[in-house]
This record gives structure tokens, sequence and C-alpha cells, in this order.
């Protein structure tokens, strides 16, 4: 059986450390398809890890493997973990970096790794998972071990999730936050597309009331713009310019979405 995998982790391209997993995987199954999805992730950046594998889950074949290494707690405590979605599985650290997958598409089956035989070495490195149980683990899932090899269940409520990643209703506004910014600056926030249809409306953030359209050239070079990203959640964004740098935005930063007065 051979299965698609994707990568996804904060290794950057300076180190070698995405080619030893890549190599790590092609010696437990040579004809499995590696994908990478993204290597840029901002260092132990759980928040932006969720957001960009959600972006790319549903667009994958069924059957593929979806492996994460942003691991801030490696060698800790925190459990490693493989999660059955019904059409594709998920390889990493019960960190929070499911989060949103499984907000989506609640898994199946879950389980933690405690099955030894399945990783590189049985003594793995305190600093590096990803060599030694992710990827391995991830290599033997796509050649078609039954994920209840790997370890001991799990109940998928207890995972970890990450706080505010949906949105709420307060007097003020529904307010959101900030999940993830993307190369361009674009600020993505947590509020869905469909809160749009409520009326006329603008985005609150840093003091800052930011006009709603459909296009980045809906306003001038240099202006605050908010719109629907092709991800499906409210953007922040300047056109030919950076959101981030404007309005100094961290991860996790608070907006609200507010019904104009007519």
């Amino acid at each position: 059986m051979t299965r698609w995998i994707t990568l996804l982790t904060d290794f950057g391209h300076q180190d070698a450390y995405v080619g030893v997993m890549k190599g790590v995987i092609c010696r437990i199954h040579p004809q499995a398809q590696v994908i990478d999805l993204c290597h840029e992730i901002p260092p132990q950046d759980c928040r932006t890890a969720s957001f960009q594998l959600l972006q790319a889950f549903p667009y994958f074949p069924e059957g593929t493997v979806h492996l994460v290494v942003v691991d801030p707690g490696v060698g800790t405590n925190r459990r490693a973990i493989a999660l059955d979605f019904g059409h594709a599985y998920g390889v990493g650290p019960d960190n929070g970096v499911f989060s949103q997958v499984c907000d989506r598409y609640p898994p199946q089956r879950v389980v933690q790794l405690t099955q030894a035989r399945f990783w590189r070495t049985p003594h793995p490195s305190a600093t590096f998972h990803g060599r030694d149980i992710f990827a391995p683990v991830a290599a033997h899932l796509s050649r078609g071990v039954d994920l209840e090899e790997l370890g001991s269940p799990l109940d998928p409520k207890a995972l970890v999730r990450l706080p505010n990643l949906g949105y709420e209703r307060t007097p003020h506004g529904v307010q959101g936050w900030i999940q993830a910014s993307d190369r361009f600056g674009n600020l993505i926030t947590t509020l869905p597309a469909d809160l749009l249809t409520e009326g006329d409306c603008y985005v609150e953030t840093r003091g800052q009331q930011i006009p709603v359209a459909k296009t980045y050239g809906d306003v001038p070079p240099g202006s605050l713009i908010a719109l629907v990203g092709s991800h499906g959640f409210i953007e922040l964004a300047v056109n030919r310019g950076s959101a981030q740098k404007l309005l100094g935005c961290e991860n996790g930063a608070p907006v609200w979405l507010i019904k104009q007065c007519s």
C-alpha cells in the first residue's frame, strides 16, 4: 500500500532536519510519496501550524498521512500521537497542532505512540522526535500498518486544544483573534466569512476601524482592508503592503467584527 505523506514543520531550510526525516521515511517505505507543505512555520508557533494544516487538509487524496513537527515540548512528557480521521491520518505531538483539523474533521481513533518497535530507535533523541518517532510512524502508517498497532488508545476529547481559535459574541461586537500571518503580511483572523452576511460591518483592532471589501484593490495602495481570504476566514491586509507591519499585531491578538450603525 502506498499513501501520500505531507510534512509541516518549523525547521526551515538552513539545516538538514527535513532531509533527515525524509531519509528515515524512505528507508522504511521507499515508495512513499512525500510532499512538503511548509517548513517556515515560525519557531514553536503551534497556532500557525494548526491553521496551515487545516488549509491543506481537504486537498489531498484519501489515506494521506499528515506529519506535523512543530514541537516546543519535545523530550518532555507531552504525548506523541497518531490520529485516524477516517479518510486521512495525522502524526505529531499532542500540543494543539491538530486543534482545527479535529474541530472540522473529528478523529475516529487516536493513539499515543507507545510501541517503540515502530520508532527508529527505542532510545529517541530528547531533541529530535521528528526523526526518531514521528517520521518512522508516518512511514509505517503509509505502508499500511493499522493505527491500533502503534500504541494505546486515547479519548479524542482528551487531546490538547489551543485557545482562542473560534469567535464569541460580545456587547462590543463579534470577537475573534489573529490565528496566523502569511508571507504578504496579511493577518488571518478566526472570524469565518459567513459572519459578513449579517449586514454592513467593519473590523476593529489596535484602535483602527478597517473597512470590509471584496478585493485588495478596492482601497488605495497603502490602505488597510478586511476581506475574505481563500481560506474562508476574514483577513486584514494592506493593498501593496503589510498589515502585520502596519498594525504590529501578534498571533493571538484580539479583533472585533462590528456592525455599522444605520
